[in-house]
């Protein structure tokens, strides 16, 4: 299978920053699951991979997280992890969520890595990502974003698109990154699988970084 033209130099050094639930959301959207070898390995063979980072939001309190096997996975097969515990509260509807914001940590270590990579790459449509990504291309770098304008509306916001030097839809990745033999996500349990490095985000409400906890139905 051909691959997608990221618009890696082969002597760029690289790093990927993954909005978890915002890559969740848009892969959900879309109807398929992720294989995070299948991602590290694509972009690993486009430059130097320096870093692979993963954000994520978990509910320290639980016993049991559903959350905790991908975390587990990721972090024993070359992603660098970045936690915090999520905070709950009960919504308007009565129903209990949680909020979990990661944009303050992305932003904080996409500009620490500035100066050791050549290239960022951010899965993320959040438009407050602009501002650091207008930051490190201040600095000489170049960044892509990774997110789909293949729906409706867009989960992309325009002016990050606008902002990044490259724009990379999920659609064109998919038949590189996608697990296979899944059944599409909405017709699925979550299904929290070590082996194959593929677990779900809860599900978020992306207009204000809010999801249902996933343990109450």
């Amino acid at each position: 299978m051909a691959e997608v033209d990221l618009g890696i130099y082969p002597t760029e050094k690289v790093a990927i920053f993954i909005d978890g639930a915002n890559l969740y959301a848009a892969a959900r959207t879309l109807g398929f699951d992720i294989d995070y070898r299948k991602l590290r390995a694509q972009f690993a063979r486009q430059g130097t991979l320096v870093r692979a980072f993963y954000y994520t939001a978990l509910m320290e309190d639980q016993e049991y997280s559903p959350l905790r096997p991908l975390v587990d996975w990721l972090d024993y097969n070359g992603f660098t992890m970045v936690t915090k515990p999520a905070k709950e509260f009960v919504g308007q509807d009565g129903r209990r969520k949680v909020k979990g914001n990661m944009d303050i940590e992305l932003a904080v270590d996409m500009l620490e890595m500035a100066e050791f990579i050549d290239h960022a790459i951010l899965f993320s449509g959040d438009g407050d990502f602009r501002s650091v990504m207008e930051a490190v291309q201040r600095k000489g770098l170049r960044c892509t974003v990774v997110s789909t304008i293949k729906t409706q509306p867009p989960m992309i916001a325009d002016e990050l698109r606008r902002q990044a030097d490259q724009f990379v839809d999920l659609v064109d990745l998919q038949p590189l990154i996608a697990r296979e033999g899944g059944r599409p996500v909405s017709n699925r349990r979550e299904n929290f699988s070590q082996r194959h490095g593929n677990a779900a985000e809860p599900d978020y409400d992306d207009s204000d970084d809010e999801f249902d906890d996933p343990l109450v139905r």
